[in-house]
């Protein structure tokens, strides 16, 4: 199965000794620390890391970040993670690492994670392949996992994942993988192929992602929860509802969070709207063990 050829050749990635001594940002410091994981095929990807004080071990979050339309944006992505997130996880007394992906800000490189979607008239064309973008933007993501793995101040068996908009999907896809040491996925706004502009409230190909949601249920077993904001202008209301179904046959644990409307641009939750995620998120954490109760 071609899925199963992706997860025996991520399991091969070679995880490379940092370039140096990492820098690592503390509680108040919106300046990431940073290290180097080595990729298969080579390529050193460049990870943000935010820890709290102390020697630890802590729970430690893998954050994956999202996918902006433009590509002058793609390559010139600062943040791997909200700041403002971040902080939040460090309140929490949590680290954070966030891989920045091949295509994307310092790591550069091809751009793996399009879609093949294209836009004319407000109308989708093309046929996209969203299962094989969700075990590309995977790779990385459990790159990333494997380092931290070998990170003293990691607590390797409490460890969640979480990604917003394409970062969710890969996410997902972690899941699929059942990583040993995470406790939970955390799908914030997931999915990709949508154009706010050209088609708003209407992805490419809705049916084809919850099809590929669908292939990741069936092999996934770590609890989930998916947070997604009712104006999400990239997907509209219906389209996660009938994603997290399919996923959910696999019969996997996993709850769907529909927030009210954030103010008009709900597929910015994790950034604009703080009031509606972080409950849900941490009564999820706790529900998980990842948070003490």
């Amino acid at each position: 199965m071609p899925g199963m050829r992706t997860l025996l050749l991520v399991l091969l990635i070679a995880v490379a000794p940092l370039l140096g001594p990492a820098s690592v940002a503390q509680p108040g410091d919106l300046q990431p620390g940073q290290a180097t994981v080595r990729l298969r095929g080579g390529r050193d990807m460049v990870v943000h890391i935010y820890k709290p004080e102390g020697r630890g071990p802590f729970p430690t979050v893998i954050y994956l970040h999202g996918r902006a339309l433009n590509r002058s944006l793609r390559d010139n992505l600062e943040s791997a993670v909200p700041p403002g997130h971040a902080q939040w996880w460090l309140r929490q007394g949590v680290a954070v690492i966030a891989p920045v992906r091949p295509g994307y800000g310092a790591t550069g490189g091809p751009d793996v994670e399009d879609t093949g979607a294209r836009w004319a008239e407000g109308e989708c064309v093309g046929e996209p392949d969203f299962l094989r973008v969700a075990q590309a933007a995977r790779e990385p993501a459990l790159a990333a996992y494997e380092w931290a793995q070998w990170q003293p101040w990691v607590q390797r068996d409490r460890m969640l994942v979480e990604g917003h908009s394409l970062g969710g999907l890969a996410a997902v896809a972690v899941a699929a993988a059942n990583p040993v040491g995470v406790r939970g996925i955390v799908n914030f706004s997931g999915g990709t192929a949508g154009n706010p502009v050209a088609s708003p409230g209407q992805s490419c190909r809705p049916d084809l992602m919850a099809a590929a949601y669908a292939t990741l249920g069936r092999s996934t077993r770590v609890p989930s929860v998916w947070i997604y904001a009712a104006d999400d202008r990239y997907w509209g209301r219906e389209a996660p509802r009938s994603w997290h179904a399919a996923f959910r046959q696999g019969g996997s644990d996993s709850e769907l969070v529909v927030t009210a409307d954030a103010g008009g641009d709900g597929h910015q939750l994790l950034v604009n709207g703080g009031a509606l995620w972080q409950e849900p998120l941490a009564s999820f954490a706790r529900k998980v063990g990842f948070l003490a109760r």
